[in-house]
């Protein structure tokens, strides 16, 4: 239980590191740069439209075309 919650505390400051606006586009390998894991998430939320954003606590990612990522912060 601890490894997993250091590597979410990782992954989380990853995401605030680089989505310092609450919402930002970066690609797949700026955050295989920074060792990001993608397998490690606390939650998943699905828009009424079916679009799937990936949470780590309050910071979060959605998949886009062309290995980008869009970054942003709940509120």
């Amino acid at each position: 239980m601890r490894n997993t919650n250091s590597l979410l505390r990782k992954n989380y400051r990853i995401l605030e590191s680089l989505n310092t606006k609450g919402k930002t586009t970066v690609t797949k390998k700026t955050l295989e740069r920074k060792s990001f894991s993608f397998e490690l998430i606390t939650s998943i939320y699905t828009t009424r439209k079916g679009t799937v954003y990936y949470f780590i606590y309050d910071q979060g990612y959605l998949p886009l075309e062309n290995e980008m990522y869009m970054l942003v912060k709940k509120n």
